[in-house]
């Protein structure tokens, strides 16, 4: 396997970090995919959203030094066209628009646009959202009549509690529909006032078909994931950003963790957080490769787990 590139170049004093990848990246990636026997791979992590929004999130990246005690450039700073060809390049067939409100009023707007993001983008999985407020359960079931596949929980960025009761009809929706629900409940890269596995668990305890994607793996909190999954059949954990040297440094995955990874082979996704990954995307397959647990969970992670759980023939 080809050496990873050096993820972070800081480049003079004062200027923005930039990201540095190998000129023929996208014949990279699609040749690791052929080692492992795939054409092709699903990311269930990844953003298109609103350019307005969009744009205040790179600033938040931009501005994240002291939060999390080092830059964090955007490797992918392209416009939406040009964002989506270098996706597809990857020999990515199937991806999320995940966007997430920080407050009320925001998410009718959100899954409207998603909606017609997906219709204009076939390859995109029709994506939404919600906050806890009132009315949330009916833009939800308006979602879902117009063709939503997987949702959207950010409590780190929403700074709200998934036990909130003015959630109680969304979360009961989604569990009926066995709709997917990317979630963003752990503490890391900081923590939030509701994040952490016991918010998680105290959820599931109250809807325990709930299909959710713990986004991260739940860093940094990995092991206290794995064992919500072992408890809960219908609880998948996507790879975004574990694993790479990146958050290796700051969150490290226990090598004693490792084997559980292979017990719940069939609910582990591969996901990116494209385009706001501070490092080449083929950084992020490699990570995966690197962890030598198979070209069968190759396989599984990398795309037939989310083909599965996304229903994408």
């Amino acid at each position: 396997m080809t050496a990873q590139p050096p993820p972070i170049d800081l480049g003079a004093s004062g200027r923005r970090p930039e990201v540095r990848a190998p000129a023929d990246e996208a014949e990279q990636v699609r040749d690791r995919l052929t080692g492992v026997g795939l054409e092709q791979m699903i990311d269930i992590h990844t953003h298109f959203m609103p350019k307005p929004m969009l744009d205040k999130v790179w600033a938040y990246f931009d501005q994240v030094g002291p939060l999390t005690g080092r830059p964090w450039p955007i490797a992918y700073r392209l416009d939406e066209a040009e964002r989506l060809h270098v996706l597809r390049s990857f020999g990515v067939r199937a991806f999320t628009s995940l966007t997430y409100p920080h407050r009320p009023g925001m998410a009718t707007w959100l899954n409207d646009w998603c909606a017609s993001f997906a219709a204009a983008t076939p390859d995109c999985v029709q994506s939404a959202t919600f906050y806890p407020e009132p009315g949330a359960a009916a833009y939800v079931a308006q979602a879902l009549d117009r063709g939503a596949r997987v949702f959207k929980a950010h409590v780190q960025v929403g700074d709200y509690d998934p036990n909130d009761a003015l959630l109680d009809d969304v979360w009961g929706l989604l569990q009926e529909s066995a709709t997917p629900v990317v979630i963003h409940g752990g503490h890391g890269p900081a923590p939030g006032r509701f994040t952490g596995p016991s918010t998680i668990a105290r959820l599931l305890a109250r809807f325990p078909r709930l299909v959710l994607v713990v986004a991260h793996l739940g860093l940094p909190d990995y092991a206290d994931f794995l064992d919500l999954a072992d408890k809960h059949t219908q609880v998948h954990l996507d790879t975004t950003m574990v694993f790479t040297e990146f958050t290796e440094q700051s969150s490290p995955f226990p090598p004693t963790q490792r084997s559980r990874l292979l017990d719940i082979s069939e609910r582990i996704l591969f996901g990116s957080d494209y385009p706001n990954i501070p490092y080449p995307y083929l950084s992020a397959v490699d990570a995966i490769l690197a962890l030598d647990l198979g070209a069968a969970w190759n396989r599984s992670v990398l795309h037939d787990n989310a083909a599965r759980l996304l229903r994408i023939a």
